[in-house]
């Protein structure tokens, strides 16, 4: 079983906030914050949104704020 394909190598994603200086998460930004919530709107992980730890945190807190100003629902139907 000896390919001689060469092996491809996953690009480590880039964090969209670091990239783009210009963003700032907001709470009141619901477009932005829903790309960071799975269909059943929980919080996506850092593994899978590509997002750095200090904006995950930042992220978090925005959703969850935005959760209790009733901008975004707790949970899908």
């Amino acid at each position: 079983m000896n390919n001689n394909k060469p092996q491809q190598q996953k690009k480590k994603k880039q964090c969209y906030f670091c990239a783009n200086n210009n963003v700032h998460i907001d709470y009141k930004d619901v477009k932005n914050l829903r790309r960071y919530l799975s269909s059943f709107a929980k919080i996506v992980a850092r593994k899978r949104s590509g997002v750095c730890m200090k904006h995950q945190r930042e992220l978090s807190n925005a959703i969850k704020r935005a959760r209790v100003m009733a901008l975004i629902p707790f949970t899908q139907r």
